[in-house]
């Protein structure tokens, strides 16, 4: 499993619209490419996120980014010009426990 993680610090004033962008329009769009098969959104203040898209293969990843990636990032912006930082990571699942 290929995990996508994107967190996220936001400025207090706008944390509120972003919260909902994401859960309303953002994430649901994203998970409709089917390139994910699970996607999950935590808060760990009022102002720091994260998302983690997880994706089957590296090849499923690789395919959102060339095919869609653009689309979501520039729709982003366009919402949230100033005031969210974004930072990405992609990581490996060696192992897990359940």
């Amino acid at each position: 499993m290929i995990v996508y993680e994107v967190m996220v610090e936001v400025d207090i004033e706008i944390a509120a619209d972003f919260e909902h962008y994401m859960q309303e329009k953002h994430i649901p769009e994203i998970f409709a490419t089917g390139s994910f098969g699970s996607i999950s959104f935590d808060r760990a203040s009022g102002t720091r996120f994260r998302t983690r898209y997880e994706a089957r293969t590296q090849e499923d990843l690789d395919r959102y980014l060339a095919l869609h990636a653009s689309h979501f990032r520039s729709d982003f912006l366009a919402h949230f010009p100033t005031g969210a930082i974004p930072s990405r990571e992609v990581w490996s699942r060696l192992k897990a426990w359940a």
